[in-house]
């Protein structure tokens, strides 16, 4: 065990994500216990721990720790349940929504992240996990309807789309608005015509790709 890895870890988990109010302890636990560096590129592996966005390529980020933390205390992912991921990145969000016990299908548009992210997954010892190559916004059909859904990138408004494709009862996240005053929201399908949503608190990340906002003339 690497020691300085260790404590690097649990000061992350301490003074970063527990202060940012994740206090669902099996959420700490997972972030406490998975091997954060493993999924961070070679060169920025020295800053795996910092509350920063880390590149990963084609202009997509890993998420800092912390909005990590907040997008699985908000998910509340319980055993068995279907997951969606839009936007793998390196895997490691995916890699804790599995722990958690999700089933999950992480759709990831860039071939060369996408097995990436395979890779890490298999090393971490995470199999009940499906990595896809595809964009999620144009031409992806699931197969079938999920239980939680999570959008790793930020869109100008939710496309319609996504929606249909969560359960009722079920739970979306994702980042939404205008670059730089973005909300993270939480949408609940309460039944097949009703949702609710509450505003968890404001970020801003990388926009997916055919979710930025429409052009505008300026004169």
């Amino acid at each position: 065990m690497n020691t300085n890895l260790e404590l690097a870890r649990d000061n992350m988990v301490e003074n970063q994500i527990r202060t940012w109010d994740v206090l669902d302890p099996r959420v700490l636990d997972v972030l406490g216990r998975l091997q954060r560096e493993n999924f961070t590129p070679e060169r920025y592996r020295h800053m795996a721990f910092m509350d920063v966005e880390l590149p990963l390529g084609h202009g997509e980020v890993m998420l800092k720790p912390i909005i990590q933390g907040r997008i699985l205390q908000a998910l509340a992912i319980e055993n068995g349940q279907r997951v969606l991921e839009i936007g793998t990145g390196s895997g490691f969000l995916t890699a804790c929504m599995t722990a958690l016990g999700g089933e999950v299908t992480s759709v990831e548009q860039h071939a060369d992240l996408a097995d990436t992210a395979r890779h890490n997954l298999a090393q971490a010892g995470l199999a009940r996990v499906n990595v896809t190559t595809a964009d999620a916004l144009k031409g992806y059909a699931p197969s079938g309807t999920f239980d939680r859904i999570v959008l790793t990138g930020a869109v100008f408004a939710l496309p319609e789309q996504v929606k249909t494709w969560l359960k009722p009862g079920g739970r979306l996240f994702a980042v939404s608005g205008e670059s730089p005053a973005m909300q993270a929201l939480l949408h609940t399908r309460v039944d097949d015509s009703h949702w609710q949503t509450e505003d968890l608190f404001q970020t801003d990340i990388p926009y997916l790709n055919h979710a930025a906002p429409p052009s505008r003339f300026v004169f």
